[in-house]
Parts: C-alpha cells; structure tokens; sequence
C-alpha cells in the first residue's frame, strides 16, 4: 500500500483536501494516516488547568475531528489511521516513514491566522504615522506646564 501522511488541525478546512484525495485513483491502494494537529492551549490557560484535563480534552477534540473525515477516506477502499499528534512533526514524521517506509505528506491544516494579517493590511508611510501615547505624553505636559505657571 501506497501510505500517504496527511497533516489536519482543522476539519472544514481540510474537507475539500480530503475529498478530493478520496476521489483519486490512487485511493484505493492508500494507506492513509491521518494526523490530528490539536491547538496549543496558551501559557495562561495552561497554568489552570491539569496535564490529564488537557490530555482529555485533546483526545475528545481529535474524536471529532476524526468522525468528520475518516468516513470520507474509508469509503474509498483504502485503509485508514488516524493518530493524534503529540509532539514535533518532524520527529512523528520520522517514526511514521521508518515504519510504513517513504511516504507523500500533505498539509491540510489552516493557515495561521498572524502569517496573512501584515501581506492583508496597507503599509502607512513612515512621516506620516501619529504616536499616540506619545502625543497624548507630550499634550500632558504641555498642559501641567501651563497650570503650573497659572498657579504661580
């Protein structure tokens, strides 16, 4: 079997990916290995919460995730596993090709969100950007001075 490593974080994303995939001719002779990439849960977040509640709730995100598209992989004949992903993608790569041997990777995930914000948004000229607090700084100064020698 042909094994094919598909990279998923987020399941309407990835549905035209996986469908697409699923209506190859290759489908039926694939070995699919669907790998579950759960968001990182913040700093904050993490401070409250136990290792064992994060490790649940990773596991429940991942079911969902899975009933959506291994209904849709499975249809096409080819086996599928899914498998969610718990540390660096290179070294699960790594494991995954030492034990399946050499295989496609497809990235199916959701682009982050910080990569598209600055190519989206107009670069503003250099002279002409106001500094707020700065100016409102300076303002306030400005204005101390002045009641300072009204006082006097």
């Amino acid at each position: 079997m042909n094994p094919i490593i598909i990279y998923v974080d987020d399941a309407s994303y990835a549905l035209p990916v996986v469908q697409a995939l699923s209506a190859s001719a290759q489908a039926q002779s694939s070995h699919w290995l669907l790998v579950a990439c759960a968001p990182r849960i913040t700093h904050r977040v993490s401070k409250w919460v136990s290792h064992s509640a994060r490790e649940s709730w990773r596991g429940k995100w991942a079911d969902k995730l899975f009933a959506q598209l291994v209904p849709l992989l499975g249809a096409s004949g080819g086996q599928v596993t899914p498998m969610l992903a718990k540390g660096p993608l290179a070294e699960l790569v790594a494991q995954l090709q030492q034990s399946h041997g050499p295989a496609q990777i497809i990235d199916a995930r959701r682009p982050k969100q910080e990569a598209a914000a600055p190519a989206a948004a107009p670069a503003a000229p250099l002279g002409r950007r106001w500094n707020l607090p700065g100016t409102l700084a300076a303002i306030g100064a400005l204005m101390g001075l002045v009641f300072e020698e009204a006082m006097i």
